[in-house]
Order: C-alpha cells, then structure tokens, then sequence
C-alpha cells in the first residue's frame, strides 16, 4: 500500500484544525523551546501524520519522501550555487561587482541597483537559483557600505520573487494561463505592470525599512574574499558573463518550453533531438554545473589560481549551507504531510462556491491553499483548476482571462511561512531566527501578493469597462 493509495478520512474542519496546531506546535518548539528548526520539522511532521489519520506503516515513507523530493532539488541548487557564490567571493568578483554597481548608481542606490539587476537576471531564473547565484554580490556591498543585509538583501530576494510568481516563462503563471487558456503574451505584459511597481513597494521601500528596524550582520555563510586574490581581481565584464551564463542557459529551456505551449514551434520540434539536449542544458542544476565549470576556469586557474586551492574553496562551500539544505529539505517535509493528509481536497470541497466574485475566488482559494499546505505551485494550480470553468462560462476578453492568471498567482504566494520551504531558504541565508523571517519575509511576500492582486483587479475592471 502506497500513500496514493489510501483514502483521507477526516473533514475539512478536522484537518485545518491539525494543520493549524501543527504550526502552532512547531512555532512553539523553535521559538521557546529553542529546539533546532531540523529536528522540530521532522518531529512535528510525523506527529501531523499521525493525527491526520495516514496509516502507520505509511507515515515514514510519506514523510521522507516529501523530504526526498524537496532535496532532489534543493540540494543541488544550494550546493552547486554555494560553490560557485565562494569562487566569485573569493575571486574578489563579488567585490568587483560591487565596486562597479556602487560606482554607477553610488551608495544611496546600491540596494535599488541590486533590486535591478535581480529582477533582469529573474526573468528566466527561478527564485531559488536566482538567490543564491547573488548572494556573494549582496554580501560585498553589505560589507562595503554597512548595515543591515536586508537592506541589500530583501529588495533581491522580493524581486526573484515577484518574477517567479507573475511573468512567464516560470511554471506558475504559464500553468495558470493554460488552465484559463489565456494569451502568455498578454500575461507576460501585464505581469510585468504587476511585478515592477509590486518590487518597489513590497520589497524595496520595505527592505530599505526593514533594514533600519533589523540590524542584521552579514552572515558568513559564503566567507570572505582572499586578500591574496583580490589584488588581482577578474575584470569587470568577466564576473558579468559568468552570472549571465546561467540566465542564458536556463533560457534554452523555459524559452522553448512557452515556444513550444504557446503553439509557436511545430509539435514535431519537441521531438527532434536538439530541442531535447537544449533543454536538458537548460534544467537549472546542469545550468548551475556548466556556469561552476566554466567559473573555476574564468575566476580560477585562467587568473593562475592553483587547482588544489578551487577544489578547497568548493570543499569549504558545502560544510557552512548544510544546516540550510537539511532544514529546507525539513521543511518540505512538513508540507508534504499536510498535502498528503488530504487538506487540499477538503479545502477545494469547501472554497468551490465562495459566493464572491470570481476573481476574488480564485485569489482567496490560492491564498488559503498556499497558507495551508506550503507549496505556491500546489495553491496556484489548484485554484486555478477550480475556478477554469466559471472563467471558461464568463466570456471575458482576453484582457481580463490575463488579469484572472495575475490575480490567482498573486495568491499563491501570499504569507509563506513555516510550511515553506521558501521560508527556510530565505531566513537560513540571511542567517534570521524564525520570530524575525515571520516579521519581514512572510509580511514581504504578503505585500508581494496583495499589491498584485490589486493591480490584477484595477486591470479586470479598466479592460471590462473598455470592452
């Protein structure tokens, strides 16, 4: 018996009831307690198992399989792009970057100009990737200018963010626009509306006070530049390509991938070998790989750096973000139990008919979704799936079908917290305790979402009233 197999046995009430102690327990065994996040994930997401009703025999292959699962990905992408943050560190490229962005938009800017370059380098990145690709570029101009790293680092995180939720080619929008069959053009340009002025307000004018309110070091995840290397820095346009090079490749393949959907390539391309080995170069740990292999050989030996000495800065990457990858991994974990437990279909049964306007619907369907079982893609295909028919039945322009794919993805990424493995990624980095990642990520992701779905109705309501 497999957990595809089993039946979930409690109500609606019931399980948002377990998911809601679930959290509150949790909450309390790392913030008062102050047991380890990794242990109390593990330990609260059998016990939600249990009292969920999931079988016995069931509860540990269900848990480590969540877990499984969220490492498959996670752990690549930390490892591979901790590896290649320390060689642009060490390199003295991080600090090139900074020297440079500083010098163009001087130190006022600095944190709008990281903001910048992150929603450009978001655009075909997925959040994660994105983040630790600029983690060493953060850190250098903390370090340069002071103060809190959220104030450098909020406004980059925010932005990978709101591109991951709102513009194509990222899976979310692109499901959502499927399911509504929606012009992607459409949702690319409106999403872009929604995105840019949505980063302003939620992740830089709030990173810039979060920054005054938290005084926050910078961490020591990724070290610190050798003295050595930086009197011999990579140039400036080298430590550009290199960061470009993953953006370029990650392109091949969510690029053809909204091709190939949007009906633009022929069916037959899909299965022509070279579509296929673009796309496999695109996946983002082999993009990641290719971008390590290539930067131990730009930042490293062609500088005359000794092999021994790379292979030890990678050896030294990986100790220092094990803590990051296990307890992101934990954290899937526990979002994985409370998807299993049946929480989604009991939700859906009970949020179906709102009574409100569709578009409302959808937002708060993908709100209550993400809040209760974690995972943003989870929300956002299921309510999208939901309420497809009623947008299929309302004969919207194409306009308004674009706004309804904004509206429900600004949902889906709506109060990330402890079910998250977002949330463990974010706070582990900047190296914040759960109480502070609950004050400033899960609010800024929030704003994130509400702001978006503002605008996504303000467009609903122009196109309607414009025919």
């Amino acid at each position: 018996m497999t957990i595809d197999d089993w039946t979930p046995v409690l109500g609606a009430g019931p399980l948002l009831g377990i998911a809601a102690a679930a959290i509150a327990v949790l909450l309390f065994l790392i913030m008062y307690l102050k047991l380890h996040a990794f242990p109390a994930l593990v330990l609260v997401s059998i016990l939600t198992a249990f009292a969920a009703g999931i079988p016995a025999q069931l509860v540990v292959s269900t848990a480590t399989e969540g877990f499984g699962s969220t490492l498959a990905t996670v752990a690549l992408l930390v490892g591979l792009g901790a590896m290649l943050g320390r060689l642009v560190e060490m390199s003295g490229g991080a600090k090139v970057l900074a020297d440079t962005l500083i010098g163009w938009f001087g130190e006022k800017r600095a944190p709008f100009a990281l903001g910048v370059a992150s929603l450009l380098f978001g655009f075909p990145i997925f959040f994660d990737a994105g983040l630790v690709v600029m983690l060493p570029v953060v850190f250098a101009v903390a370090r340069r200018l002071g103060g809190s790293v959220l104030t450098y680092g909020l406004p980059v995180a925010g932005a990978f963010s709101v591109m991951h939720i709102y513009l194509p080619p990222h899976p979310g929008p692109v499901s959502a626009a499927a399911f509504f069959e929606a012009n992607v053009g459409l949702v690319m340009l409106l999403g872009l509306v929604a995105a840019i002025p949505t980063w302003y307000v939620t992740s830089y004018l709030f990173g810039r006070w979060a920054g005054k309110k938290w005084q926050l070091p910078v961490p020591s995840i990724l070290g610190q530049a050798d003295e050595a290397q930086e009197k011999n820095p990579p140039r400036f346009a080298v430590v550009v390509l290199v960061l470009l090079l993953p953006m370029v490749l990650i392109f091949f393949n969510t690029g053809l991938d909204t091709l190939a959907r949007g009906g633009v390539l022929e069916e037959s391309v899909g299965e022509s070998t070279w579509f296929q080995v673009l796309r496999t170069l695109g996946e983002t740990p082999v993009a990641l790989l290719i971008t390590l292999l290539v930067a131990s050989v730009a930042l490293g030996t062609a500088r005359g750096t000794e092999k021994s000495v790379i292979e030890k800065v990678f050896e030294g990457a990986l100790g220092p973000v094990c803590s990051v990858i296990l307890v992101t991994g934990a954290g899937g974990m526990f979002g994985s139990v409370l998807r299993a437990s049946g929480i989604g279909g009991a939700l859906e049964e009970s949020l179906s008919d709102l009574g409100v306007p569709l578009i409302l619907a959808g937002f708060l369907i993908a709100a209550v979704l993400r809040i209760a079982q974690g995972s943003a893609t989870v929300a956002l295909t299921t309510a999208a799936g939901l309420v497809s028919a009623g947008v299929a039945a309302a004969d919207y322009n194409p306009v308004q079908v674009a706004a309804m794919v904004i509206a429900v993805a600004a949902g889906s990424v709506v109060a990330s917290h402890v079910n998250d493995s977002g949330f463990w990624l974010v706070g582990r980095f900047f190296n914040m305790d759960v109480k502070t990642t609950l004050k400033t990520w899960t609010v800024l992701e929030t704003l994130i979402g509400v702001m978006g779905f503002a605008i996504a109705c303000v467009a609903f309501a122009l196109a309607g009233a414009l025919g």
